[in-house]
Formats: C-alpha cells, sequence, structure tokens
C-alpha cells in the first residue's frame, strides 16, 4: 500500500552543469503532474512523465527540473553575406554624408553576428536519469512508509467494524425473537379485525419479514469485508477499489439502521459509519 503524498530530490553535477530534480506528490483522485522544466530539457517531458508513472499512479506531482550551465559552449557565426550588402549600404551613407562607418555600426547590424549555442539536450540526458532516478527512489521510499502507517490504522478501522458486524450477527437469535413478538403482536391485532381475509393476512406478515429482516444485509457486510481485508494486503493501487466498497459498506449499515428497533443494534450502527467515516479519510490518501 502507497501513500499519494511524498517528496523526492535528486541532484546531478560535473564540469560542465548542474541539474536539479524536485517533486511533492500530494493527494489528488487522478494522477496529475504539473511541470516546471528548464527549457533545454523540454524535449524529454514524456520521457520523464513515463518514469513518474511507474512509481505513482495517482495524486497530483509538482515536477521541477533545473539546469544550471557551468561552462557555456557559445560560437559565434559571421554572416559574410549579410555583411558585404551592410558595407554597399555604408558606403552609400558615406558618400551621401562624407561619415565613415565604425566598427560597432557593423557588430550592431541584425544578422551580422548570430550566437551559436553548442549545448543539446541529449548531452544532458546522463544526468537527467541520474537525479531523475534518484528523486523518484526517494518520493517511493516516502510513499511506501506513509502507505504503512495507513495501512496499520486502515487494519485498525477495518477490525473495529468488523467486531460491530459480528455483534450484531451475534444477537441474530435475540433480534428473530424480537421481531417474532412483533409479529405475533401484529397477527393478533389483524386476527380482531372480522373482515380481514387470509391472503391479506399472509400479506401483511410478509411485508412486516421484509421490512425488519436484515439477514440479507449481514451476509453482503460480510462478503464486504472479506474483501475489504483481501485489498488492504493486495500489491498495486488498491484506492478506488476501497474507496467504491466504502459506499457498498454504507449502505448496507444505513439499511439495517433504517430497520432496526432495537436500542444496541441502533448504537452498533452508529459506531459502524463512524468507522466507514474514518476509513474513506484514510483512503483517500492511497494509491
Amino acid at each position: 500500500m502507497r501513500s499519494m503524498t511524498g517528496y523526492g530530490y535528486g541532484v546531478y553535477r560535473d564540469d560542465s552543469y548542474l541539474l536539479e530534480v524536485e517533486i511533492k506528490s500530494y493527494n489528488s483522485r487522478y494522477l496529475e503532474i504539473q511541470h516546471n522544466i528548464s527549457y533545454m530539457l523540454s524535449p524529454f517531458e514524456s520521457y520523464i512523465d513515463s518514469e513518474i508513472r511507474k512509481v505513482a499512479s495517482r495524486g497530483h506531482l509538482d515536477l521541477s527540473v533545473r539546469l544550471k550551465v557551468l561552462e557555456a559552449k557559445i560560437d559565434v557565426s559571421v554572416d559574410s553575406a549579410v555583411l558585404a550588402e551592410y558595407a554597399k549600404a555604408f558606403l552609400k551613407i558615406k558618400d551621401m554624408t562624407g561619415l565613415d562607418p565604425s566598427f560597432s555600426d557593423y557588430i550592431g547590424a541584425d544578422g551580422v553576428l548570430t550566437l551559436l549555442h553548442g549545448e543539446e539536450a541529449e548531452e544532458y540526458k546522463a544526468g537527467l536519469d541520474a537525479a531523475l532516478s534518484d528523486a523518484l527512489s526517494m518520493l517511493s521510499i516516502a510513499k511506501e512508509r506513509e502507505g504503512k502507517g495507513t495501512h496499520d490504522d486502515l487494519l485498525r478501522l477495518g477490525t473495529e467494524f468488523k467486531e460491530s458486524l459480528d455483534y450484531i450477527a451475534s444477537k441474530s437469535e435475540e433480534i428473530g425473537e424480537y421481531f417474532k413478538n412483533l409479529f405475533t403482536s401484529r397477527y393478533n391485532e389483524l386476527l380482531m379485525d372480522k373482515e380481514i381475509d387470509s391472503d391479506r393476512l399472509t400479506q401483511e406478515v410478509t411485508l412486516m419479514m421484509v421490512k425488519y429482516s436484515i439477514n440479507e444485509e449481514l451476509k453482503r457486510l460480510d462478503v464486504h469485508m472479506k474483501e475489504y481485508f483481501s485489498l488492504l494486503e493486495s500489491q498495486g493501487a488498491v484506492g478506488k477499489k476501497l474507496d467504491f466498497l466504502c459506499q457498498e459498506m454504507n449502505r448496507e449499515t444505513n439499511t439495517i439502521a433504517s430497520k432496526s428497533s432495537m436500542a444496541e443494534i441502533s448504537s452498533m450502527t452508529v459506531r459502524m459509519k463512524d468507522s466507514i467515516e474514518n476509513i474513506r479519510e484514510q483512503v483517500r490518501n492511497i494509491e
């Protein structure tokens, strides 16, 4: 189990450049990557994202890749054709004004001098790989460490829910007796109605049994809890599955609460709903 929150940092440095990778991860329903990448490394954006997806399936990630060139590789190119055209123009200006062109006139003329940056993105690939690997390794360790704490909390909360569920199930005979008395009382009331027929009586009793029986809800919740504990021990991203499972558990618990007229059962369902709410809070933190 892995948390969605974490932090990772990696750095690479040699004589010519310094490259830093920083990743901050927060909770989010989907995987979102916010980029802040040096323009020289922009060709590697898709590659970086593919590496991130190996350690993160959900979450909002702020990615920063900073590059500082320590030894610039710059060449100056002179465009001789453009320079010749400027020389012709300057001669015409001299004929018209009598003024000689200066050296600054030539080097300031547009297009005469061109700065050629020798750096190519591929030159920084090795440094990017090293820094990115360190950052993702640190991020992964942080996510697993926080995920372990969340797993322990989810295990405890699930156990509390199961204890409440088992308590209700252990009271099944008592609940049955309670409903039996309720049905008997209603049956006797109906018998006093001279105009009611046997079909109507059967219908009334059947409706009461459907209304108050919680056996189906208990069975479904038992299945849900087996799935819950199984997911806690499984590998990979389980956050979405647990979130959906919590919805189903909450629905069944609410149904039991609405059917129960016994104070003990009502108290247990309140406790169960509280456990579910706490579980959902924790589930929002995991992948």
